[in-house]
């Protein structure tokens, strides 16, 4: 079993990746081998070394390729909502994690026990983490965040929240949803600029909405994730998004 007929170099990386990203989900890094992975995507060792050159280095790929993406997701969906709003939905869904958190929940263990693992898995999460603080300067640029906070910070702080919710899951400790929700609205309000006035406004369904100032911030499209392009001359780690007035 090598190359499938008709298919593309393109298109058998990406069955790798989704084929890895399966099988570490359910059965760890250690648990899997590389022909497990080739024969879930339906080709041989070779063709696979053929893309990836370690197990290693596909892991960290099926991350990135299959990784949770909610909160690029909904940037993509609405660029001219706030990051305050785009932060405490995310939020609110953590204690209900998807399959894919099980996949970060793999890498990070194996990081921890496999120095091979943990070279690519400090890209990964730097690049995480610069995208975070770009979408945290962008949301100060438009005055829905505090500009004396450290967007690396804030960016740290909700990488903090994201894994560590992939390791404490509802089967191990659940949490009111009303109560969680009412308490991270609590929190992204203490993010907030003083000066701008921001008060909870009335629940809906239960949640608790912020009123927006009624200035609004135009925003141009980024390729990474959907993101925003905020003011010319703004400074922010390249690749990531920026908002502005």
């Amino acid at each position: 079993m090598g190359r499938i007929a008709g298919v593309t170099s393109a298109e058998t990386r990406a069955r790798l990746l989704r084929a890895a990203a399966d099988v570490f989900a359910a059965r760890g890094y250690d648990g899997t081998r590389v022909a497990d992975i080739a024969a879930a995507a339906g080709v041989s060792n070779s063709a696979l070394y053929a893309h990836f050159g370690s197990k290693a280095e596909l892991l960290v790929a099926s991350l990135r390729a299959h990784g949770s993406r909610v909160l690029a997701d909904l940037l993509a969906a609405d660029p001219e909502r706030p990051v305050a709003d785009l932060l405490l939905q995310v939020g609110r869904a953590l204690p209900q994690r998807d399959e894919r958190s099980y996949l970060a929940v793999e890498a990070l263990i194996a990081a921890r026990r496999h120095e091979d693992v943990a070279g690519p898995m400090r890209g990964y999460t730097s690049d995480r983490a610069r995208w975070l603080a770009g979408l945290m300067l962008a949301g100060q640029a438009g005055g829905d965040l505090d500009q004396s906070l450290s967007p690396d910070a804030l960016a740290h702080f909700c990488m903090l929240l994201a894994f560590g919710s992939s390791l404490l899951t509802a089967d191990l400790h659940a949490v009111d949803e009303a109560e969680w929700s009412a308490l991270l609205a609590r929190v992204v309000r203490a993010l907030a600029p003083a000066s701008t006035g921001r008060q909870a406004g009335p629940a809906i369904n239960g949640d608790t909405q912020e009123n927006e100032p009624e200035d609004t911030h135009g925003r141009a499209k980024e390729p990474d994730g959907g993101a925003a392009r905020g003011p010319a001359g703004a400074e922010r780690p390249a690749g990531t998004p920026d908002r502005g007035r």
